[in-house]
This record gives C-alpha cells, structure tokens and sequence, in this order.
C-alpha cells in the first residue's frame, strides 16, 4: 500500500515536472515569435501582398507562392531572420522581382492572403494580369552614397528598371564645381514604382545606393489638412468635409493692431 502511493507521488511529480518544461519551451517559443515580428515592418512582401496587417492574418505560411516563382524570387522567413517566421518575403539586392507576366505566385495562393484583383485590369471585358499595377514597395535613392550625385556617370539602376523613364527618371543638373559637365541623377516617381527590385540589384556601389522599402516606411504623409487645389481627384477626397475656425485672444484683434506688437508673441 505504501509503495503504491510513493509511485502516484512520483508520477504526479513527473507531471507537474512535465508540464513546467512545456510551459517554459511554449513561452520560449512565443516569445522568439514576438522578437520575429517586431521587425515586420521592413519586410518586403510577394505581389498583390495585403497590407502587413492583414496579410499576417490571412497568410497560412503554406509556401505555395515560394514554390511558384520561377525565378526563387521567394523565401519562407526561418527562426532567426527577424522576420514572421514561416511567411514570404524577398531580398531585393539577392534576387529581385523579375515581373511575370502572369504573375504566377498570385493565383495559388489558398487564402488571398495575395489578392489577385489588385494585379489585374479589365480589357474586352475581360480580366488580365497587369504586373505593372503590383505594389511590393518603393525605391528610395540615398544621394549621399550614389556616385551619380558625386558627378560619376552612372545609370546603372535607370536602365535596370523594367519600366524604363517611367518610375525611375534622370534629372540632368550642371555640374558647378567643373563648370563644364551635368549630373545625371536618378529620381524615383514614387506612383509608378512597383518595388520589384530590379535597380536595387543593378547598383553598382558596395552597398546599394537605391533601396525598395514598404511604402508606408518609405514615404511620408501630408494627412487630411492638405488638398492639392489643382487636381480634381484630391479635391473630391474633402468634398464632405466641413470647416471651423479656431479662436483665440490673439485672432480676435484687427491685423494691423499687431505689426508693432510682439510682446505677447512667446506667451
């Protein structure tokens, strides 16, 4: 009888013993996932991606897309590389986008975690894929580090770009300091850009001078106060908006009560 119940004493040690190294190994685990995350929002994702948010929820790490590019474009995040683990991402300075046609690696995924109609157009009524319409990002140029603003003659990510003198331009400048030569000096048309890489890959210096980063981390935004008053599109996005004014004691006094007036100005 005594040896029975120091054998139940034992095993229910062992199980409580069991599920404290569980526990520890799952919180591990979670929290290697957290640490994973936090760098979401510098990963560049596949064609017709739904915004991070978004894609993380919908995406089931199935690896369909990877499997799909013909170009292993693609990768599936692994533990340690800062990045969801089990998602799709790409390396733009390894291999960039290559810009199917049919874009294959949209159509299989399951879960539309890459939604198809975001890549396409409609011709006789009919739906077409249109890779120029994909939005895997934006190119950045740090002009700091790219010999073409130092007066080298380079063009390497121009011409590397799928949608030549569309989403990347020259802007010739004279050169001052020779007096006698122009910059050619690569510009991004942010709108056109489609991130695909390509002029990341194509940089010629050590470090790539022009990078493609998420476009919500690359560009910046001038919010709803601002309207472009010559483009009809932007006017129309504030038709519904109403005004107010703001009072203070200051606004209340005429203009010219206040040109020689700046005692009050730092109060």
């Amino acid at each position: 009888m005594k040896q029975d119940t120091v054998s139940d004493r034992r095993k229910f040690i062992l199980s409580l013993a069991r599920g404290a190294g569980l526990s520890a190994m799952g919180a591990l685990v979670w929290s290697a996932y957290v640490e994973e995350v936090k760098a979401a929002p510098l990963v560049l994702r596949p064609p017709a991606a739904r915004d991070e948010a978004d894609f993380l929820k919908t995406c089931i790490k199935c690896g369909l897309c990877v499997e799909a590019c013909p170009y292993d474009t693609l990768h599936l995040a692994a533990p340690g590389e800062h990045k969801p683990i089990g998602t799709p991402y790409y390396t733009p300075r390894e291999t960039p986008c290559y810009m199917c046609d049919d874009i294959p690696c949209v159509p299989v995924c399951p879960t539309e975690a890459l939604q198809p109609e975001s890549v396409q157009s409609v011709e006789n009524g009919k739906k077409v894929w249109d890779i120029e319409k994909m939005d895997m990002g934006v190119a950045v140029v740090d002009s700091q580090s790219c010999i073409a603003f130092w007066g080298i003659q380079c063009d390497a990510c121009y011409r590397a770009c799928p949608l030549l003198d569309h989403a990347i331009k020259l802007k010739y400048e004279q050169n001052s300091r020779t007096g006698k030569h122009a910059f050619l000096k690569p510009e991004v048309v942010p709108d056109v850009c489609t991130g695909c890489g390509l002029c990341e890959h194509a940089c010629v210096t050590e470090k790539a001078s022009i990078i493609v980063l998420p476009r919500e981390v690359a560009q910046g935004r001038a919010g709803n106060y601002y309207v472009k008053g010559w483009d009809k599109n932007d006017q129309m996005r504030v038709k519904n908006a109403t005004g107010g004014t703001t009072t203070t004691e200051r606004s209340k006094r005429k203009a010219i009560d206040t040109l020689n007036d700046t005692g009050d100005l730092f109060e």
